[in-house]
């Protein structure tokens, strides 16, 4: 696709560049008939600003963005103190960007910085992602990409993760190795590749050990934690409901603690629960939850070293690479074999 610069919409509206670039900065100097003229020449090329020809922008922002689908989850929260731990020692600001699980809004976001708004980019996919030809444009425009946690695994960039396909399953094997016969399993996304490889490890864990696997005793969750709630009530509600759960999503644990109260589901006892989080209060719970822990303080780390590394290069350029870092299973009362 052919950039569209200043010269060439002055090209098309045979006017001089410095008039094209005094209407689309709205100066007073340029009359309203004209402003139009250009603003909806330049809107039917998709014009952006260019803030490096301009000369507003010749890598001396300082600044980079991370887009992430939320900061309640506390693997976001630890994994911005790894960013800007790196960040600090370059001398770098840290903007923080938050989609809401919105394809839209990470797409509108992801536009904003092809002029040049930004040094570089750090971003974590939302649930609704399913076509990334906005990112790549973003990465063909020259500035510097690297996926983190939730990540688009066909792209050329850099991405950081866990070992999500081990971890899960790691986790169903200790589900069933603490008595467990009926396991479900709570997804976030049928497109995310972190929900598709934790979907995978619990799948293989249950081939190795003889199980089948029921398709009725995986949900797929959704943003809304009431509806999601609504859904785990009815899992548990079921005459053969499972008697564990793993949870994929930070947030799905706490529903699970809420749903087995009311229904007068006593955990372990009852329902033995395991979930990927890594939130400090997880020991502190009653019963403590047994946690797959990510290393999200080491995963944003390593994902602006990468970014850094890519700023100091002549032309920015991104190295298409993928560093794995391991989760761990932290064992507690909430899958105690009684």
């Amino acid at each position: 696709m052919e950039k569209v610069t200043i010269k060439k919409l002055a090209e098309e509206l045979n006017l001089s560049a410095s008039t094209i670039s005094r209407a689309l900065q709205d100066s007073y100097q340029i009359g309203s008939q004209t402003k139009q003229r250009v603003l909806e020449r330049a809107a039917q090329l998709n014009y952006v600003p260019n803030y490096h020809a301009s000369g507003l922008r010749k890598k001396v922002s300082k600044t980079i963005a991370v887009v992430i689908p939320e900061v309640a989850d506390s693997f976001f929260a630890q994994a911005i103190n790894g960013i800007e731990a790196v960040a600090q020692d370059s001398g770098f600001h840290v903007l923080i960007y938050l989609t809401h699980e919105s394809s839209a809004k990470e797409q509108a976001i992801l536009k904003e910085f092809q002029n040049g708004r930004v040094d570089g980019v750090l971003l974590s996919i939302t649930a609704e992602t399913t076509h990334y030809n906005y990112i790549q444009e973003l990465i063909t425009r020259g500035i510097p990409l690297v996926l983190f946690d939730r990540v688009c695994e066909d792209m050329l960039t850099t991405k950081i993760t866990t070992n999500d396909f081990e971890s899960s399953y790691l986790a169903t094997k200790h589900l069933m190795d603490c008595g467990c016969h009926s396991i479900a399993l709570l997804s976030a996304s049928n497109s995310l590749a972190i929900s598709k490889n934790r979907l995978a490890g619990y799948k293989q864990a249950l081939t190795d050990r003889g199980r089948h696997f029921k398709e009725n005793i995986v949900v797929e969750c959704s943003k809304i934690e009431g509806k999601n709630y609504l859904l785990i009530k009815e899992l548990l509600s079921r005459p053969d409901r499972p008697d564990g759960i793993m949870a994929t999503v930070e947030k799905q644990a706490t529903s699970i603690y809420q749903v087995c109260r009311e229904l007068n589901l006593p955990i372990p006892e009852k329902v033995k629960v395991v979930g990927f989080s890594n939130l400090q209060s997880a020991a502190y719970l009653n019963p403590a939850l047994t946690t797959i822990t990510q290393p999200a303080f080491a995963m944003g780390k390593a994902a602006a070293t990468s970014l850094f590394k890519a700023l100091k290069r002549t032309n920015g350029s991104i190295v298409a690479e993928s560093q794995v870092l391991s989760s761990v299973l932290h064992v507690r009362d909430s899958t105690c074999r009684l």
